[in-house]
């Protein structure tokens, strides 16, 4: 006699799967999603350093990405229509793009301005207040708040979609995310100390979203030129082994700390 046969042995033999699918797919689920939030964690870091004081820096990553998972799980809640609704996906990828864009042309005009700076004056503190690149701006706590649950969410289609293939669990999918955004806040809040240490590190990290935004924009409008995943995760390595090269010749001498 088989055990699936036996009538009180069914509700066990179904919970035994239901635990061994969460015992071997929540492990690699947040796995791809700390994999796949490398760029978005930097990102998030950025858009953080622009409040001044540390305690609002992690005021703003708490907030944000408390409003971030709820857009998540209602993204997950929502993927079998979400994912395939396509002008969602072009909205996604033309606001990391232009992410990526106006970031990066202060950051570019900014490294010209340096390689002049051996024939320029010297500058006083005030100046390199008011025009370095790399220093906070103070901006308000609701802009930033909603500024980075926006960008989780852009970055979120691309990890929901990976993670909805791996399983169909719903809720396994919506636990998976939760410990996603816990891990990524936790990344964040170290990104915001390395951007202050590597001179490089703001501008590899806005080229990495600029890539999964071009990504974006190739799954809509041709998908056939899509590049695998393994090919992003490659580049984007690059890039990151690219920001940590240099350590800033300024960098602060007292830590930073960012308040949880």
């Amino acid at each position: 006699m088989e055990a699936e046969s036996i009538p009180s042995l069914s509700p066990l033999i179904e919970s035994a799967d239901q635990w061994g699918e969460w015992l071997l797919l929540l492990p690699l689920l947040v796995a791809l999603e700390a994999v796949l939030s490398a760029d978005n964690a930097i990102a998030l870091a950025a858009i953080s350093r622009r409040l001044e004081e540390p305690a609002a820096q992690g005021r703003a990553l708490n907030f944000g990405l408390g409003l971030a998972l709820l857009f998540r799980l209602v993204l997950i809640a929502l993927a079998r229509w979400v994912l395939d609704f396509w002008p969602l996906q072009l909205l996604a990828a033309a606001y990391l793009l232009w992410l990526c864009g106006s970031n990066l042309l202060p950051l570019l005009q900014a490294g010209d301005g340096d390689a002049e700076s051996s024939t320029a004056p010297a500058c006083t503190d005030a100046d390199l207040d008011a025009d370095g690149p790399h220093r906070p701006h103070d901006r308000g706590l609701g802009a930033v708040v909603l500024t980075l649950a926006l960008t989780d969410l852009a970055f979120s289609l691309d990890s929901v979609a990976a993670a909805v293939a791996v399983s169909d669990n719903l809720v396994l999918v919506m636990a998976g995310g939760a410990i996603g955004v816990l891990a990524l806040r936790l990344t964040s809040a170290l990104f915001i100390r390395w951007l202050a240490v590597f001179d490089h590190l703001e501008t590899a990290g806005y080229l990495a979203v600029g890539l999964v935004g071009l990504r974006l924009v190739l799954r809509v409008l041709l998908p056939e030129l899509v590049p695998p995943e393994w090919l992003l995760l490659a580049l984007v390595a690059l890039l990151f082994a690219w920001g940590f090269s240099r350590r800033s010749s300024e960098a602060a001498t007292a830590p930073v700390d960012v308040q949880p």
